[in-house]
C-alpha cells in the first residue's frame, strides 16, 4: 500500500494540491480586497486597475512566467532583495510554483468577488453603519455573508485553475519530481517519455478533481431564474 500511494502520479498529485491549497488561499484574500474595492470604489482609473488585474486571466502563460523571473528570480527586484537579506532562492521550489499558479488564478477569484459584491445592496451596509458598526465590521457581518457563495464559487475556479497550471509554473520552479514537479507538468513529462500509462492515470486524477471541483463551483453559483 505504501509502495503504491509513493508512485510518481500520486507525489504529483499531493504537491499539486499542496500548490492549489496555498496558491488558492492567496487569490483568495488579494482577490476578495481587490473585488470589494472595485465593487465599492469610484476613483479614477477603476476600470484600467480591472483590466491589469484580470490581465494574468488572457496573459500567455509563458510571458506571465517571463515576468515573473523577473521579478522573484535571483537576479530580479524582489528576488535578488529576499536572497541578499534572507538567503531565500525561490526558483525551482515548490514555492514558485504557488506564487505562479496564484497570480494565474488571482483574476477568476477577483470577478467572482466584484460580481457577488456588487449585488449587495448598499443601504443594508448603511443602516448597519448608522447602528455604529465599524466598516470592518459591515465587511464581515452584512457584506461578505451576503456576498460568501459568489466569493466561494471563484475561489473553487481558482482551486481547479491552480490544479493546471502549466506554463508559468514550469517557466518559474521547473520540473523537479517529488519537489515541483506538479500534476500537469508531469503529464507533459510523461508524454515526452513516452509513458502512455502514466500519462493516461494523470489525466484521469487531474480531471476528476477538476470536475468535482466544478461541480461545486456551480452549486454555489447564485440562481438568477430559480424555477417556482
Amino acid at each position: 500500500m505504501d509502495s503504491f500511494f509513493n508512485e510518481p502520479a500520486w507525489i504529483a498529485l499531493r504537491l499539486s494540491l499542496k500548490v492549489a491549497c496555498w496558491a488558492t488561499l492567496l487569490a483568495l484574500v488579494a482577490g476578495t480586497g481587490f473585488g470589494y474595492l472595485l465593487a465599492r470604489k469610484r476613483f479614477f482609473g477603476r476600470e484600467l486597475l480591472d483590466a491589469m488585474l484580470t490581465l494574468p486571466m488572457v496573459m500567455p502563460p509563458t510571458v506571465l512566467g517571463y515576468y515573473l523571473l523577473v521579478l522573484i528570480g535571483r537576479e530580479g527586484v524582489v528576488g535578488a532583495w529576499l536572497q541578499h537579506h534572507f538567503g531565500i532562492n525561490l526558483i525551482f521550489t515548490w514555492q514558485a510554483a504557488v506564487i505562479a499558479a496564484a497570480v494565474v488564478a488571482f483574476p477568476l477569484v477577483l470577478k467572482g468577488a466584484r460580481a457577488a459584491f456588487e449585488t449587495v445592496d448598499m443601504q443594508l451596509e448603511q443602516a448597519a453603519m448608522v447602528l455604529g458598526v465599524s466598516p470592518f465590521g459591515v465587511f464581515l457581518r452584512v457584506t461578505l455573508p451576503l456576498a460568501w457563495r459568489g466569493v466561494l464559487g471563484g475561489t473553487l475556479l481558482a482551486f481547479a485553475r491552480s490544479m493546471g497550471e502549466f506554463g508559468a509554473t514550469l517557466m518559474v520552479a521547473g520540473s523537479i519530481p517529488g519537489k515541483t514537479q506538479t500534476l500537469s507538468i508531469a503529464v507533459y513529462e510523461a508524454v515526452q517519455a513516452g509513458q502512455d500509462d502514466t500519462a493516461n492515470l494523470l489525466v484521469i486524477i487531474t480531471s476528476v478533481v477538476c470536475v468535482t471541483v466544478l461541480v461545486a463551483a456551480n452549486k454555489l453559483t447564485p440562481n438568477r431564474n430559480p424555477q417556482r
